[in-house]
């Protein structure tokens, strides 16, 4: 089979990449995203089959249409690795049928309690096997210094992923007062010798764009290599290595829809994400392109909208768009890193992405043509959601069916009902209702989120809070024993750091100095 190769969106990375070359190198020269050169097509029967199989064997299935360069014998063991114990469901991630034709892909039964895991338990073990295939042809390497913006949820996936590999260093930055108490808590917290958490003052979008400059400075780079044998690489989803891992759950969800008589086989599904950096929804998008019946891919948004603006006008601007604060802050995103992937898919034309790149980060906006606008709404439509909404959709859905949603999936879920038509539903749950307790009891008291919590409710920690919210929902997914234990762990990270790219860098070098 031909290997699948891939290329940088802005076409300044004149190589073609191999899978592990994109793994190890996350973001190409010039803060482009890798791209797969073509799909592999799957036949609806392929699909079908993957109901018979346990989840790390259909992984390993589709890694095995893109044709990585891993031995097909390595890359069932890693898989086998990565979605083993670790999981708290046998079937990794499960599709539950809700309402009629609503049904919910729980993608939050890994360590974390978030769908983060899905990749991050796998992308570390092919990074690790990336490495050792290099060392083993006699290559010189360098280690490497994994460097995160997190939101929330993927710092403590990479962290989980990454801690105590050989050959690898990771530093984590999230914003201070972005991120749940509990996701909080589970950064703070992470052993490892090889780790390092950093709060930084500011929004998400602060993070991630100090983060991208840091790759893109070539001071820094010199003084990690010379200084410190280091080479820089991401775990964001900026890196292929973390969206190949998301495209299989779309395609196992599908042959589990139609195993369980949730769906015809052959016949379309519509597929609603709550998302705000896009990746969740592209990996979609690649699931259908790759022969996966999807028709629409609905992409929901809390009070940050840019997407769902985007989708429904073809112009992104942030211009003058203030940064909401929201009960689902893993969505509090302005600037989506892989809309570009997006927009090089719909045109192959990487002068344009490096136009649209640029303009967005000098002028805060961009408009794409016709031609791309009418290409992206063949596929892609999307709605939003208030703070408020929210809180009354997770209200509404326990109440009415007796599943208890985070505030993120309750956002996906709402726009789901609002953009109903004939196809059954999947909606995407991307984390476990107690990685979001305040905002979780706040909705089953019928609380506003500007509100503030009750005396009784305030005075509880993050932890005994979690047991409250437990009390108002009994019968909804207990709160996983990784969550209910973090508070007796000591804190190892308190830092706080600014947010420009030279605070970040200084950060980092100051630890690695002290390592």
């Amino acid at each position: 089979m031909e290997p699948i190769h891939y290329r940088d969106t802005r076409g300044l990375d004149p190589m073609p990449r191999t899978f592990t070359d994109t793994v190890l190198q996350g973001i190409a020269p010039g803060g482009g995203l890798y791209v797969p050169e073509r799909l592999p097509i799957l036949a609806l029967a392929d699909i079908l089959a993957l109901s018979s199989l346990p989840y790390a064997a259909r992984a390993a299935a589709i890694y095995r249409a893109f044709s990585v360069d891993v031995h097909p014998e390595q890359v069932e063991h890693l898989m086998e690795q990565a979605y083993g114990d670790a999981f708290d469901h046998p079937l990794v991630a499960p599709v539950v049928e809700v309402d009629a034709d609503m049904h919910v892909l729980e993608l939050w039964h890994g360590p974390t309690s978030a769908f983060k895991d899905m990749a991050l338990q796998c992308m570390p073990l092919f990074f690790s096997e990336a490495v050792s295939m290099r060392l083993a042809s006699g290559e010189p390497l360098d280690d490497y210094l994994v460097l995160v913006a997190t939101s929330g949820d993927t710092g403590k996936a990479a962290l989980e992923g990454f801690a105590d590999r050989e050959h690898v260093r990771i530093a984590v930055f999230y914003p201070a007062d972005g991120v749940s108490d509990i996701q909080r808590l589970q950064m703070v917290t992470q052993t490892g010798e090889n780790v390092a958490v950093f709060g930084v003052r500011g929004n998400f979008d602060d993070c991630q764009t100090a983060v991208k400059a840091a790759f893109a400075d070539a001071s820094f780079a010199e003084v990690l290599h010379g200084v410190h044998g280091l080479r820089l690489s991401s775990a964001n989803s900026i890196n292929w290595g973390r969206l190949l891992p998301q495209i299989v759950y779309y395609a196992s969800a599908y042959a589990d829809m139609v195993a369980g008589g949730g769906v015809v086989a052959g016949e379309p599904i519509d597929v609603c994400v709550p998302t705000g950096n896009f990746g969740n929804i592209l990996a979609g998008y690649y699931a259908k392109m790759m022969g996966v019946p999807i028709d629409r891919l609905i992409c929901a948004s809390n009070e940050n909208r840019v997407l769902a603006d985007f989708l429904a006008t073809g112009a992104y601007d942030i211009s003058s768009r203030d940064f909401v604060t929201t009960p689902s802050p893993s969505m509090d995103i302005l600037v989506s890193s892989n809309l570009e992937r997006l927009l090089f898919e719909l045109t192959h034309d990487p002068e344009a992405v490096r136009r649209w790149q640029t303009s967005l980060a000098e002028n805060g906006r961009f408009l794409v043509d016709r031609a791309t606008f009418a290409a992206m709404r063949e596929h892609f439509a999307g709605d939003w959601v208030s703070n408020d909404e929210a809180l009354d959709t997770v209200r509404r859905v326990w109440q009415d069916h007796g599943y208890l949603l985070d505030p993120h999936t309750a956002v996906a879920w709402e726009v789901a009902e609002r953009m109903r038509a004939d196809n059954p539903v999947l909606v995407v749950s991307t984390a476990h209702w107690a990685k979001f307790g305040t905002d979780v009891y706040k909705a089953l008291a019928g609380l506003d989120y500007d509100a503030p919590l009750p005396a009784s409710a305030a005075s509880l920690s993050g932890v005994a809070l979690l047991h409250a919210v437990e009390g108002l929902a009994p019968g909804a997914a207990p709160v996983p024993g990784s969550l209910a234990e973090l508070e007796e762990l000591p804190e190892r990270f308190s830092a706080v750091v600014g947010s420009r790219r030279d605070e970040i860098e200084d950060a980092v070098e100051g630890w690695l100095r002290d390592a």
